[in-house]
């Protein structure tokens, strides 16, 4: 079993986290089954011409080749990178085990289904959802001298180990790659799949009306407004895989997951995707060049689109 962690690479506790769940699951299958991404590319010491490219690079070539992925995700704002290798894996067949301690479930309204995470597209492609919501219990005699955040650091701390300990039990009980059915072309065409952002309007879609009006077919996503948002999810999924192209609005300040998750699959499956962001903001990490979004999405991309002539020009392309 060959298992690729991934994690939020910009913050020190999520690398930690990670190293932690790396070295409890190599302990069951052994260290060279494990890939940890920053750890095994050398991020801090890789020097290539295009790091970010080559970064990217060496993340795809470990997803074409594993048999399970673990996924670290915690909050509303969920790491784009991340999500974008979620859909990569989960179009390829692979079993996901996400990984949250977050205290929080999430709907679409006040009445709805109650969601692991804010997308439901999330939900749906993960094998199985480790979540463990609540500390650990408070100890029953406080240790001599221990102040009472010692005490919330140890209760948080064993919340994190119990949901380690139970993602180590839930990979090494996956099934085997299911590969998904390939993509088929729409009996009406071959669409293009527009994903909007949920930073944007909601009761327009420029991006849905532009590519209508050019002549080409529009799918749009279900699952925000489907009575099962997971059966909407799924269908959701479907499209992206069997469209001519994804139209994916990434603006925010980072790429909705939803949009990350699509643009994964999208990449696992062959299918042409653009990105469309009016206002880039530019990341910037040591010995890597500007990135206009995460490194993931970046590259994952074919076309990078800021106004709506660019749109159609990428469509008559």
């Amino acid at each position: 079993m060959t298992v690729y962690i991934a994690h939020r690479l910009f913050a020190a506790h999520d690398r930690s986290l990670a190293a932690d769940f790396a070295d409890r699951i190599a302990r069951k299958v052994g260290p060279d089954r494990i890939f940890l991404p920053f750890c095994d590319t050398d991020e801090e010491d890789l020097v290539a011409e295009v790091k970010g490219r080559r970064l990217f690079e060496l993340d795809r070539e470990r997803l074409g080749r594993l048999d399970a992925m673990v996924a670290v995700l915690h909050g509303p704002s969920l790491d784009d990178g991340v999500c974008m290798e979620i859909g990569y894996a989960a179009a390829s067949g692979v079993p996901v085990v996400v990984l949250t301690t977050d205290f929080q479930t999430y709907s679409m309204t006040e009445a709805g289904t109650h969601l692991e995470f804010p997308d439901p597209l999330l939900q749906a492609v993960a094998t199985r959802i480790v979540r463990v919501a609540k500390l650990g219990p408070p100890p029953l005699s406080p240790a001599p001298g221990q102040s009472r955040f010692q005490e919330f650091q140890a209760r948080n701390v064993a919340q994190t180990n119990t949901a380690l300990d139970a993602a180590v039990d839930a990979v090494l009980d996956l099934p085997g790659r299911a590969p998904l059915p390939a993509g088929s072309p729409s009996a009406i065409g071959t669409p293009v799949y527009v994903e909007a952002s949920p930073y944007t309007a909601w009761d327009r879609d420029h991006l849905a009306e532009a590519c209508a009006d050019a002549g080409h077919t529009v799918v749009v996503p279900q699952r925000f407004t489907a009575s099962d948002p997971i059966t909407g999810a799924l269908a959701d999924l479907a499209a992206v895989r069997s469209a001519s192209r994804l139209l994916a609005d990434v603006s925010g300040p980072e790429t909705p997951p939803g949009a990350a998750l699509l643009i994964g699959a999208a990449l696992a499956s062959g299918v042409r995707t653009a990105a469309f962001q009016p206002r880039p903001t530019l990341t910037h990490a040591h010995g890597r060049e500007p990135n206009w979004r995460n490194l993931m999405i970046q590259y994952a991309v074919d076309a990078h689109l800021d106004n709506e002539e660019a749109v159609l020009s990428w469509l008559a392309a």
